[in-house]
């Protein structure tokens, strides 16, 4: 804004005038164009060793003083160039418009105090939506303060309906953000809101909980948008939530660990395993690894005949007899009945 510029400029001038005149004390000078005789008699060598034990300063330093005073100068100048006023005119004319911005901020904080009860009448429709009422109240004085900020008088609307507009969008927003464990888009909790309006009404003129197909009339939304919304409004729950009347258990002890294997099977399946290294064990130690590398019981990698074969340095027929032979033994009733029945258990 233009009026910050001027605020600017003055507060630049009154900066520099007050540098300029700290560097005119400092040189025992009263006027800024005596700058440049000063400069001039530094030039002459019996009256630059006056000057120095006079101001009891170096000539160098005593030119680095003259040089900012003058730079000073001439950004003055330019500040006056670009207003096309006199400094002290610019400084009054900064005064005015800082007093006048007081004005107004007074007058802001008045409108803001006439209406903080709109905000807690409004904020009180939106209580037990997952913030606390004063949290409400806070959001809602923000949006206040936007209204105040962004109203334009000569379109006509009264200034009440139009701080209604932004304290709801400030208070929406802010359930929005951060009444949820997830955040949900304010249009959709829009969305939610009318679906829980229209479900409580439904209720009533029912006497009963609506079904899908009935919110989806009474909504105009299709079945679909229905299942959607009321899936997104659903609230998580902790995982320590107790359970029971006690409250010794929490929910987490009652849902199952998918990653954990089921005790019972897996006792049987280590057993299982005990049973056929036992009915293994009656084979020749030769048909035992052969019939543990076809079938992978070992690693769970079975091999080829051929590779069995090199293993063992004979060719894949003679891996192919050893272990025909070895499922011929293991055929046995007396053997192949305790895996029958584990098998069973697995399955």
């Amino acid at each position: 804004m233009f009026s910050d510029d001027y605020i600017d400029s003055a507060s630049k001038i009154k900066d520099l005038k007050r540098q300029q005149k700290s560097i005119l004390d400092r040189l025992k000078i009263d006027k800024v164009r005596n700058l440049r005789i000063l400069g001039r008699d530094l030039a002459i060598p019996e009256k630059r060793e006056r000057i120095e034990k006079s101001l009891n300063i170096r000539e160098d330093l005593i030119k680095e003083q003259i040089t900012e005073a003058q730079l000073a100068q001439k950004e003055l100048e330019r500040i006056e160039m670009y207003y096309e006023y006199p400094m002290d005119k610019i400084i009054s004319m900064s005064e005015e418009i800082l007093k006048g911005k007081q004005m107004m901020q007074h007058a802001k904080d008045q409108l803001i105090k006439a209406n903080l009860r709109l905000v807690v009448s409004i904020a009180k429709k939106y209580a037990n939506r997952g913030l606390h009422f004063f949290d409400l109240v806070q959001e809602g004085n923000i949006g206040l303060i936007k209204a105040v900020e962004k109203f334009e008088y000569k379109r006509g609307f009264k200034f009440s309906t139009y701080a209604t507009w932004w304290i709801r969008q400030a208070i929406t927003r802010s359930i929005s953000d951060q009444a949820r464990t997830i955040r949900v888009p304010v249009h959709m909790i829009e969305q939610i809101n009318r679906l829980n309006r229209e479900t409580r009404y439904l209720v009533q003129v029912l006497g009963k909980d609506p079904t899908d197909e009935e919110l989806s009339i009474r909504l105009g939304w299709d079945l679909k948008k229905v299942k959607t919304v009321k899936n997104v409004s659903r609230e998580p729950v902790s995982l320590e939530t107790p359970i029971g009347e006690e409250e010794d258990s929490v929910l987490s002890d009652f849902i199952e660990d998918k990653a954990i294997k089921n005790p019972a099977k897996h006792t049987s399946f280590v057993v299982l395993q005990d049973q056929i290294r036992a009915v293994l064990g009656t084979l020749p130690e030769r048909e035992q690894e052969v019939v543990k590398m076809r079938f992978g019981l070992e690693d769970g990698y079975s091999l080829t005949l051929e590779e069995v074969g090199l293993h063992f340095n004979v060719t894949r027929e003679r891996i192919r007899q050893i272990e025909s032979k070895a499922l011929r033994r293991l055929k046995n009733p007396k053997k192949t009945q305790k895996l029958k029945d584990y098998l069973e258990d697995l399955n």
